[in-house]
């Protein structure tokens, strides 16, 4: 069904129960198909509208495009900085088996990635689900935008830069930290390990352009 040929950006796919039915198993057996689809990237869920295979909303495609030309990477840090440590400690209030489940897949996942576009992916994976289990939809929007911006080219060459020096390594320890806090059902630990982490990658992200800056040749005038 999600290979079948189309000129939209997006295939609407029948509800669960539909599902259900046509592939002769139960709705519970299906919604768990559609989340570790929807965690590899291949379909999309939009509250009120439905589940969609393919690639996500052109409008937040195209917005991700403008902020991306008209941004760069720290600023995008400073915003997961002040809102991701939040979006963990709503998430360890909320969590749930299936939650855990899910996170442990995408952290393992991230672990095991052999090269850069494998780790954009799963850490991408791992960030957003904790942002959906905070239950904010204003929160889950600005994550959206967040990673439309981190698959633009010119985000995507910075963030290989960065990758450098055993910074893959830290993260998957930071993930377990976080991850560890959220089974524990601890929102405060939890918020802890998220700002532990993301201020790790905005040092990492002023390392980079101070390096950057000083490798520059001074201009005249």
């Amino acid at each position: 069904m999600l290979e079948s040929p189309s000129d939209e950006a997006s295939i609407r796919l029948p509800p669960e129960r539909q599902l259900a039915e046509l592939l002769g198993v139960g709705r519970r057996t299906v919604r768990q198909a559609l989340d570790v689809l929807e965690e590899e990237g291949l379909i999309w869920r939009k509250q009120g509208q439905g589940t969609f295979g393919g690639q996500p909303a052109p409008l937040v495609d195209m917005a991700a495009k403008r902020l991306a030309e008209h941004t760069n990477p720290l600023e995008i840090m400073d915003v997961r900085v002040e809102i991701e440590p939040a979006l963990a400690r709503m998430a360890a209030a909320r969590a749930t088996p299936a939650l855990i489940q899910q996170l442990e897949r995408l952290a393992l996942k991230a672990e095991q990635s052999t090269d850069a576009a494998s780790w954009e992916r799963w850490d991408s994976a791992f960030h957003a689900r904790i942002a959906e289990a905070s239950g904010s939809q204003l929160f889950i929007a600005i994550m959206e935008m967040i990673n439309g911006i981190r698959q633009s080219p010119s985000w995507r060459q910075f963030r290989a830069r960065v990758r450098s020096n055993g910074r893959n390594a830290l993260s998957v320890e930071q993930h377990a930290a976080i991850l560890d806090a959220i089974r524990r059902f601890h929102p405060l630990d939890a918020e802890a390990a998220m700002r532990a982490h993301v201020t790790s990658l905005r040092d990492a992200v002023i390392a980079e352009i101070g390096g950057v800056a000083k490798a520059s040749p001074p201009t005249e005038g």
